[in-house]
C-alpha cells in the first residue's frame, strides 16, 4: 500500500511492518499507540522505525492512518485514572495514625 508520511511516499505492507518491528523493544506508551504482533508500540516509534525519519518530521495521524489501512489496531490517548482524594476526616486520620494504643 502506498502512503505518504512526512511528505515522502512509502510502499508499506503488513508483513513488511511486522518484519521491520520484529526485535524492536517497545518504548513506554504515553500517547497514541499501535498493536503490532503481541506488542503495543507508541505511534511515533513505529513511524520512526518504518520510515527511518526523525519523529519530529511527521505527525502521529499520518502513521495511524497508514497502520489502520494495513489492518493494525490503533489506540487513542490512554485514559487517566482519577486519583483518590482524601476527605478531611480521612486526611486527619492518616496524619494522626490509626488511633489504636501502642504497647510501650
Amino acid at each position: 500500500m502506498r502512503c505518504v508520511i512526512a511528505r515522502y511516499p512509502f510502499d508499506l505492507t503488513k508483513l513488511g511492518v511486522l518484519e521491520t518491528m520484529k526485535g524492536i523493544k517497545p518504548e513506554l506508551v504515553t500517547g497514541e499507540s499501535v498493536t503490532i504482533g503481541r506488542r503495543r508500540y507508541p505511534v511515533k516509534q513505529v513511524g520512526q522505525v518504518i520510515t527511518r525519519q526523525d519523529p519530529r518530521d511527521f505527525n502521529s495521524g499520518e502513521v495511524i492512518r497508514a497502520m489502520t489501512r494495513l489492518g493494525f489496531t490503533c489506540h487513542g490517548l490512554p485514559e487517566a485514572v482519577p486519583a483518590h482524594v482524601l476527605t478531611p476526616m480521612e486526611n486527619a486520620s492518616a496524619l494522626l495514625g490509626s488511633g489504636a494504643p501502642q504497647d510501650a
